[in-house]
Order: structure tokens, then sequence, then C-alpha cells
């Protein structure tokens, strides 16, 4: 049977403020439901992303990787109204994107407030991306709330002008005060700009007598405790891993809206390779491979320590240097043939560099930082 319902919202306790769901029973959930694949979009980061990979491979489940991003106005200097958008990688290119979208957001975006994108970063990196509106907490979402509809027009044909297909409307049901009020609005807009709506159900714990577990949570996160009259309830009870059929009864008014779950999630295909080590290019003389050029700088370094360490003009020096050679010769064999000599060097600089500005390092430790190579 078709599935009909596939959650593309989910925040894991790799969410560290808002999540309770651990990745390994989500996947089950997952399993469980019949659903063949499943989103996990933790706020600003991808720290379960191999986890959950090799979770949902094991399960026969398509993983579809994605992040809750902030976002603020490029003019929004004081970050007073910080927005919501969820991005998913549809293909490789956006997996790259995504990747340099939070890193950006933790070199750049950083406040005392948290760790938000600029508006303008997301649209120099929207390649390969699927974009999801945030609901009542993203931009549009805002302005409908505010019954500002030609300003939330502007901004969803802003966003559709990005994202052109991949741009969807976010709806939810959570039971807040304004979800009915929202959805209204943005089906409306939806159908008067040809933009597709989505059902999400921003889970954020696996029952939902989870709940006051969550919020204990947050409370932790947020210094506060549960009986204060003043804290902010942002989530509901209602934001489980609901099943298909929950779902469908939920939207049975936006049947479109669960259809679009499923079409997103076929849309979404990517597999981050794992087993293979990727190093940085390190630079070489013109003419030389990296192999010949590692190998020639560990010999010119020996040369140097042999130097310093022994006679070079007594009777035995040539016999003690054959030991040091072959002994060189075959770790440098065994490098290269394991493919390390970038490692090698990569390090050398970092130990070079520090020791030129007076920082201590060492001693290492293991069969790398104990060998020959590493000495000379």
């Amino acid at each position: 049977m078709a599935p009909s319902f596939i959650h593309l919202r989910c925040h894991s306790d790799f969410s560290l403020v808002d999540g309770l769901l651990r990745i390994k029973p989500l996947v089950q959930r997952a399993a469980e439901l019949t659903m063949p694949a499943i989103a996990l979009t933790d706020l600003n980061n991808f720290y379960g992303l191999i986890k959950f990979q090799k979770a949902a491979f094991s399960k026969g489940i398509k993983p579809i990787y994605g992040v809750d991003m902030l976002w603020v106005e490029d003019d929004d200097t004081e970050i007073s109204s910080p927005y919501c958008i969820t991005l998913l990688a549809q293909n490789h290119k956006g997996y790259k994107n995504l990747i340099q979208l939070i890193s950006r957001a933790f070199l750049e975006g950083q406040s005392v407030r948290g760790v938000y994108l600029q508006q303008s970063w997301i649209e120099e990196l929207s390649d390969g991306l699927i974009a999801l509106s945030g609901a009542s907490q993203g931009d549009v979402g805002r302005a409908l709330l505010s019954e500002k509809i030609d300003l939330a027009e502007s901004r969803l044909i802003r966003w559709k002008t990005i994202f052109g297909d991949r741009y969807y409307l976010d709806l939810q049901r959570l039971g807040r005060a304004d979800d009915e009020r929202h959805l209204h609005a943005a089906v409306s807009l939806a159908e008067n700009n040809s933009v597709a709506v989505v059902a999400t159900n921003s889970c954020c714990f696996m029952h939902r007598s989870d709940y006051e577990a969550h919020e204990v949570r947050v409370c932790v996160s947020e210094g506060r405790v549960l009986d204060d009259p003043r804290r902010e309830k942002r989530y509901t009870e209602e934001q489980y891993v609901k099943t298909g059929e929950e779902m469908a009864e939920l939207f049975e008014d936006v049947p479109e809206a669960l259809e679009n779950t499923v079409l997103i999630a076929a849309r979404c295909n990517v597999e981050v390779e794992l087993g293979k080590y990727y190093l940085p290019d390190y630079p070489v003389p013109d003419g030389m491979t990296l192999d010949e050029f590692f190998r020639s700088l560990s010999h010119k370094g020996l040369d140097n320590r042999l130097a310093v360490l022994f006679d070079v003009s007594s009777d035995d020096f040539t016999a003690i240097q054959k030991t040091y050679r072959d002994r060189l010769d075959f770790e440098l064999d065994t490098i290269l043939q394991m493919g390390f000599p970038g490692y090698f060097l990569i390090v050398m600089d970092f130990i070079r560099w520090a020791k030129q500005h007076d920082i201590p390092v060492g001693p290492g430790r293991g069969s790398g930082a104990g060998s020959l190579v590493a000495y000379v």
C-alpha cells in the first residue's frame, strides 16, 4: 500500500534544547508505522546525521537530511524577530550547501541570542534544497497572523523566486491558538500564488505521554521552572510522532498537504559516503607528486637529524645511516600504501606553526607520533 504521510520535521536529542527523540527508536517507530522515509531536521546542526543514516539503512528506510534554521533579515542587526525555515537536502549539492549554511551560521551568525542565518545566505546557497516555510514561525506565517496579506504575498513571491517549485507553505495543527487562522490564510495564499502546501507535525518526542518530560528539558535549557507563570509555552502535547492515520484525520480537509509529504520524500535522494578519507590538497613543488615530495622531505629531514646526532665523518656512520634509511623507507612505504602522506604533512604544518609561535606541542602518542617519519 502506498504511504499516505511522511514526517518531514523531527527534532532528536541532538537538537539539545527541544528534542527528546533518540535516533534509533525514531527510525524503529517509522518502520513500525510503515513509513518508507523520515526526515531528521535538528535545530541548526547535523550532529546526528551519520547515526541517522546508519539506523535508517539498517531498517530499509530512506533518511531525509535537513535542518530547522533560524534566520533574520539582512538589515536586522538587533536580531529582533528571528524566523524559522526548514531546509531539506534534495541532492548532494543541497547537502553540501546545507553544510555551508550551518557552518556560516556558527562562524558569522552567532550572537548572545543564538545562531542565525541571514536571508541572503540562504539565497546564495539554495541550489539542491527544498524549503518549508516554517509555518506560523516563518516570515510568511508571521505576516499572515498579523493580517498583512500584501506583505505575506511579497515574502512568498521572493521565496518562490529563490526556490521555484521547491518552496512549500508549511501547515500545522498542534493545538496552538493561532494554528487554524494561520492554516486557512496560508491555504488561500498558496492557491492565489500557485504554491504547494505541506503538513508537518514538528515532532520533538515519541508519544503524547512524553510531553511533560519534554517540558522539563526545555525548562532546563531556559533556566526556568515548570510552574513559572511567565514562561512562554512554545510546545504542545501534539508534537509527538503521529501515525499516518492520525495525520490523515487531522488534515482530511487538506489532503494535498499530506500527499506532498510523500512527493517531497521522493524528491530527496542523498547518501553520505562513509569509510573514505578526504584530506586537503597539500601544496607540492611543480614536477613532483605528493608521494615524491613526502619521501624527499622525510629523507632531507633525516639528513639533518643524523648530522646532529652522529659524527658523519666516522667510519661506522655508513652502517648507522643505512639502519635509519631502511627503517624510514619501510615506514614511508607503509604510509604511502595507506594513503596518508597528506595527513602527515598537514600535521607537520600545525606543529611547525605552533613552534614558530612559541606554543607548546607534544609529546605525541601512538605509532604515528612515535614514528621515525614524524621525528624527521
